[in-house]
C-alpha cells in the first residue's frame, strides 16, 4: 500500500489497475502526471566530453571465508573482481544488473567505504586507496553518497536539523547556529521539504520524504560526485520518479557526477548517459546508453533489457521477433 503522508493530488482522470501498473514502469509517464506534466525525458543522447572525474582501474574487493575452530582463511568471495571504468564531470553512469553481483560494494568502494583488496582509485588526479586522513577528510567534502534505505541511513535519535547539519559540523563549514539552521532549512525546501520539520525525527516522515532528506544531507557540502546506490528502490512506486527527477534537477542545477546504481533497467535507461552491466564481480559490458539499449552485444544485457515491461504491444511484438 502507499503510504498516505507520500499521496500527492489526485490527477482529474482515473486509471485501472493494469494502466496503473504500466505506467509505474514507464517513468517518464509517471512523472509526467506526478509533477504536474514535467516529463522525466532521458538525457541527451550525445555523450559527453568532458574530463574524467573518478577513474577506476582493477579495481578488486575480496572477503575471506573462514571456518573450523580457528576460522582460517579457506576461500575468497570475490565481490568485486577487476573492474575498471571512469565517470565524465557532469556525467551519470548507470552500474546494473542482478541482486549479489557486487554493484552495492563497487559503489563503497569507489569512495573508501569498503577497503579494496586492490587496484586504483583516482578522484581528480588524486589516488584515494593511498591517501592519508587529512586529505581523505577533504576529499570527501566533494564525493557523497545516497543509501538504499532510507530508513537505515537516518540515525533515529537524531532531529532532522542535526541529521543535515552533520557533514557542515563535521567539516568545519559552518559553526555559527543562526546560519547552520538556515543552511539546513534552504537544503530541506531544495529538496522538497518544509522548511519546519527541522525539529522533527526520521519516523515520523514517509519513506519518500525520509530520502529526500537523506539527499539534502548529500548535498550539504555542495559534493561534485555523488554515489546514488538504488535510491529508488526502497520507495513505493507512485513516488519513485519524483525522486527521480529531483535528482536530475540536482545535477543539472549543481552539474555533479553520478554513480547510479540499480537493478531495474527502466530506470537506469531514463537517469544515465552512459551504461556499465555488472555480473559476478565484473563489467560485462559498458557503453553509451544508446548502444546498450539499441545493440546490446552480450546475452546478459539482452536478458536484463527483455525483463523490462514494455506497455505498447506492437514494441511488444517487435522485441519478440527480434529474440526468436
Amino acid at each position: 500500500m502507499t503510504d498516505p503522508k507520500d499521496r500527492e493530488k489526485s490527477p482529474p482522470e482515473a486509471h485501472t489497475p493494469q494502466e496503473e501498473r504500466s505506467i509505474a514502469h514507464r517513468p517518464e509517464e509517471k512523472a509526467s502526471r506526478e509533477s504536474g506534466g514535467a516529463a522525466l525525458a532521458p538525457p541527451a543522447a550525445e555523450e559527453k566530453s568532458s574530463p574524467p572525474i573518478l577513474e577506476v582501474n582493477g579495481l578488486k574487493v575480496h572477503f575471506p571465508v573462514r571456518s573450523g575452530v580457528l576460522q582460517r582463511v579457506t576461500g575468497w568471495v570475490k565481490a568485486v573482481d577487476g573492474v575498471d571504468f571512469h565517470v565524465r564531470e557532469g556525467e551519470t553512469l548507470g552500474l546494473v544488473g542482478e541482486s549479489g553481483c557486487g554493484k552495492t560494494t563497487l559503489g563503497r568502494a569507489v569512495l573508501r567505504l569498503i577497503p579494496p583488496t586492490a587496484g586504483e582509485v583516482r578522484y581528480r588526479g588524486n589516488n584515494l586507496l593511498t591517501a592519508g586522513g587529512a586529505e581523505m577528510k577533504r576529499l570527501r567534502q566533494e564525493m557523497q553518497i545516497i543509501f538504499q534505505d532510507p530508513a537505515g541511513s537516518l540515525n533515529p535519535r537524531m532531529r532532522i536539523a542535526s541529521i543535515v547539519s552533520e557533514p557542515l559540523r563535521v567539516h568545519g563549514v559552518c559553526n555559527d547556529k543562526d546560519e547552520l539552521r538556515e543552511r539546513v532549512q534552504t537544503l530541506l525546501e531544495r529538496c522538497g521539504m518544509p522548511r519546519n520539520c527541522v525539529d522533527r525525527y526520521p519516523h515520523e516522515f514517509s519513506g519518500g520524504q525520509r530520502q529526500r532528506i537523506g539527499i539534502a544531507r548529500a548535498l550539504a557540502l555542495s559534493p561534485k560526485f555523488i554515489v546514488c546506490d538504488e535510491p529508488t528502490s526502497a520507495l513505493d512506486v507512485s513516488v519513485q520518479s519524483q525522486i527521480l527527477n529531483l535528482l536530475r534537477d540536482l545535477q543539472g542545477e549543481f552539474g555533479m557526477s553520478y554513480l547510479f546504481i540499480s537493478h531495474d533497467m527502466a530506470v537506469i535507461q531514463h537517469m544515465c548517459d552512459r551504461i556499465a552491466v555488472m555480473l559476478g564481480g565484473k563489467i560485462v559490458e559498458e557503453g553509451p546508453r544508446e548502444r546498450i539499449l539499441q545493440e546490446p552485444q552480450k546475452d546478459y544485457t539482452k536478458a536484463l533489457l527483455s525483463a523490462v515491461p514494455v506497455a505498447d504491444p506492437r514494441e511488444r511484438r517487435k522485441r519478440a521477433a527480434s529474440a526468436a
